[in-house]
């Protein structure tokens, strides 16, 4: 009998598996919990300060962890000191909240609009018509008519300006509308 060489997936690539050289069968850990045939990819420790674990299913994992204590055992001293030493190795963390690194969260306004926003000092989600009220008046304030001879009104000016400019162009964009 002839040897086999050619697959039965009509070389078609796209309908193999990315990654995968071989046909054999992949090893999958199943949840520990009894009756639960889930993949087990989460693991928990069998006890305190043993290096077993139990693999469990997100469901059973959450179910497991659910009425763990951290500080169980812990005098209210011992808790706040073991506190105090959590936070203090996060502070890199709550140092770099004021950036505001992610923007609005859900991706509508690029980085220009965001500095545009911060030039108005707005927040990120208002809408078009907060965005025109803070432009109007931030013109009038540093209106170079208003301040005559003043450089950094100018400047304040300008920039406001163009950041409303950059803001009306970007929603017009949006809404197909003109402003």
């Amino acid at each position: 009998m002839a040897r086999q060489t050619r697959s039965d997936d009509w070389g078609f690539p796209r309908w193999r598996p990315y990654g995968a050289k071989g046909r054999e069968a992949v090893r999958v850990r199943l949840c520990d919990r009894e009756g639960c045939g889930e993949p087990g990819d989460r693991p928990a420790p069998k006890a305190p300060n043993s290096p077993e674990r139990w693999m469990f299913c997100e469901a059973h994992a959450a179910e497991y962890n659910k009425n763990w204590n951290y500080f169980a055992g812990l005098s209210a001293e011992e808790a706040a000191k073991r506190a105090a030493e959590e936070e203090a190795g996060a502070s890199a963390f709550r140092k770099s909240a004021h950036y505001e690194w992610a923007g609005p969260g859900d991706g509508t306004r690029s980085r220009d609009e965001m500095r545009a926003l911060s030039a108005l000092d707005l927040d990120p989600d208002v809408d078009f018509a907060a965005i025109k009220a803070a432009y109007r008046r931030l013109a009038k304030e540093y209106h170079p008519d208003r301040r005559q001879g003043d450089q950094e009104a100018a400047v304040k000016f300008q920039t406001v300006q163009a950041a409303y400019d950059l803001l009306r162009r970007a929603e017009e964009r949006k809404t197909g509308a003109k402003l």
